[in-house]
């Protein structure tokens, strides 16, 4: 076996390091909501409709998380920086198809497949080299600052950037853009030396994989088929839980038989990293449904184009830019579990005020208090749900841990779209535009829940790992 290349070692080095990762989680935050602002131009354009345009958007978002747990697997087995580059690659071969789509078809194999396999490929490496090269606790906590600082303001400025495109050359142009990130990132990326030696031996688990991707599939599926066919929904969510019912059982078979599965369920051992996977999938849920939900009910409902939507999601980016800047300064003084909470209750509180005021004022500008305490919550509860995660696993169980966590916010992601958007195809008006907001307040109760639930923990101490986790 071949030595490990050395990591970095210098802070201009590790510096050198989280700028192409950093862009990488924000390229791909940025898919995820930038194409909100384009519902009215895509759906002219293309000769479909406002649901046809989810549905690539829900089809993207539902990929990444179906197939980000096989995407960590397989860095163990052909090393981190490979799959980092391969799943570039394959993301910007995607963009260029969804640029030239002549139609649905055409742009949601470039979007929702190409880019979402890309993304599942190379979203894992992120934040395994992350956790690898950056040892101590504090140096981790700012890189994953940086990163999810990224990723929050990609999703939050998705709309301003893709509208500001859009409106001076094209819905196109935006693709165009995600593919000349995707080579900035290829270039910077070649600073990066993996810390671990690839195993080509490591056994992959390709029915488990068919089994958890299916199953994820159809439960989303099953919600987008709500507004047309309740039975099929129900069909649907059924079948799909048989699926992942299935899945585990075949992961616990073997893992009876002493071959490595899919996905170890040694991971959901540990209550910690437990509570925070559900915080993490609940953040991103909120963040991609009230983006969808707000952009759409904007263009159809109130007549805005792309830049004039793009424009109020401002105050969002402005909220988690803020908040993101100030994080590291935060995680010195408050404990994660209190970070959280409070991004939890601000969050909240931003989804009311936007219910509250924008019903009773026709006024653009309404939008922007909640949108602004959203972005503020949001930007503070990012980064400390995914250190919870990652710093609860020691070394070996990185890829895992990495892709179910990227996995658990995908999925939360496909499902603020899946749920939002179902409540609003139903009947796009104020009352719908309510409902799923309302819908969305009531899941963010959840992730408070999750939030009180987690240990006290002073800051900057690492969540503990192992047995005694799983014993608190």
């Amino acid at each position: 076996m071949a030595d490990p290349a050395p990591a970095p070692a210098t802070p201009a080095a590790l510096r050198r390091v989280i700028a192409p990762l950093a862009l990488a989680q924000f390229i791909c935050s940025f898919a995820g909501s930038n194409m909100n602002v384009m519902i009215n131009d895509i759906s002219e354009d293309l000769d479909t409709t406002v649901q046809g345009v989810q549905v690539a958007i829900t089809i993207f978002l539902l990929v990444m998380a179906a197939l980000m747990i096989p995407g960590g697997k397989l860095t163990d087995r052909y090393g981190r920086k490979r799959c980092l580059l391969t799943g570039l690659v394959i993301y910007g071969v995607g963009a260029l198809l969804s640029a030239a789509a002549p139609g649905l078809g055409m742009l949601i194999l470039g979007n929702s497949i190409l880019e979402g396999v890309g993304t599942a490929l190379l979203i894992p490496p992120v934040y395994i080299l992350t956790t690898l090269l950056f040892t101590d606790m504090t140096s981790r906590a700012r890189a994953f600052g940086t990163i999810m600082a990224l990723g929050g303001i990609g999703a939050a400025a998705g709309p301003l950037i893709g509208g500001l495109i859009t409106s001076a050359l094209s819905w196109r142009a935006a693709f165009v853009f995600q593919a000349l990130v995707i080579v900035v990132i290829i270039v910077l990326s070649r600073r990066i030396e993996d810390p671990l030696p690839p195993d080509p031996t490591r056994p992959f688990d390709t029915v488990g994989t068919v089994l958890s991707a299916v199953g994820l599939v159809l439960i989303v599926t099953g919600i987008l088929a709500a507004d047309d066919n309740g039975w099929l929904m129900l069909a649907l969510l059924v079948l799909g839980a048989l699926f992942l019912f299935a899945f585990f059982r075949w992961v616990r078979a073997r893992e009876r038989a002493g071959k490595e599965p899919l996905l170890s369920t040694s991971l959901f051992r540990i209550r910690i990293s437990n509570l925070g996977l559900v915080t993490q999938n609940t953040q991103w849920l909120l963040l991609m449904g009230v983006s969808f939900t707000v952009a759409s009910y904007l263009q159809v409902v109130r007549g805005y184009d792309a830049i004039q939507t793009g424009v109020i999601f401002t105050a969002a980016t402005l909220g988690i830019l803020v908040s993101s800047l100030a994080a590291e300064r935060l995680a010195k003084r408050r404990a994660q579990r209190t970070l959280i909470l409070t991004g939890f209750a601000t969050t909240i509180a931003g989804i009311i005020v936007l219910v509250v005021v924008v019903g009773g004022s026709p006024s653009p500008w309404a939008f922007a208090p909640g949108l602004l305490l959203i972005g503020l919550g949001l930007g503070v509860m990012l980064t400390p749900s995914v250190n919870i995660v990652q710093s609860s696993f020691a070394e070996d169980q990185q890829g895992e841990i990495s892709g179910l966590s990227r996995s658990v916010s995908n999925l939360g992601s496909s499902l603020g779209t899946a749920i939002a958007g179902t409540i609003l195809v139903a009947g796009l008006t104020s009352h719908a535009y309510a409902a799923a907001m309302i819908t969305l307040a009531v899941v963010g109760l959840i992730g408070l829940t999750a939030a009180v639930l987690l240990p006290h923990q002073p800051p900057h101490t690492p969540a503990p790992t192992g047995r005694q986790a799983s014993d608190e």
